[in-house]
């Protein structure tokens, strides 16, 4: 595994390569919490990823930690730097199983919405070493547009299970 750069919460702003996508559940924010809690969700939701195992017991918190598989052969060790049940979690990678990760964060914000839905903010933010910083900025639309398709898979696995 290779060391990353481990982030706070002002990466979310300052990162060169950020990627946001939102949408609005009919779900509580304590039904957000319980699929982000659920590990056998993530897979479901999000293609990229093929498991994910907490390393740390319940209840959750800041500085829980989890390893998530991905495709490709990729594995993050992760640290939560933020979890405000049920307004807001994010979290880091503190390794990665390839060299080309420099950082790697996303946060979720979770806010209630006067129609009894609830919103969620997703930001993934990223650097890359060497030649996966360019390719990051070529690919960045593709990102957007890939972030936000999940997104709108989180939306209906969530309503279709946790509600």
């Amino acid at each position: 595994m290779h060391k990353c750069i481990e982030v706070d919460m002002s990466y979310f702003e300052t990162a060169k390569n950020r990627y946001q996508a939102v949408v609005e559940v009919d779900a509580t924010p304590e039904q957000v919490f319980a699929c982000f809690e659920d590990a056998e969700a993530w897979p479901k939701w999000a293609p990229p990823i093929t498991n994910v195992e907490w390393t740390s017991p319940k209840p959750f918190g800041l500085g829980t930690t989890r390893t998530v598989s991905m495709i490709a052969g990729l594995v993050g060790d992760e640290v939560f730097i933020d979890w405000d049940y049920p307004k807001r979690m994010a979290f880091c990678f503190t390794h990665s199983s390839q060299s080309l990760v420099e950082s790697f964060g996303e946060d979720y914000v979770v806010t209630p919405l006067p129609n009894g839905k609830t919103q969620v903010v997703w930001t993934m933010a990223m650097t890359a070493k060497g030649f996966g910083n360019v390719t990051m900025t070529l690919f960045g639309p593709f990102m957007r547009m890939g972030n936000q398709w999940m997104f709108n898979r989180f939306k209906k696995h969530l309503e279709a299970n946790y509600t």
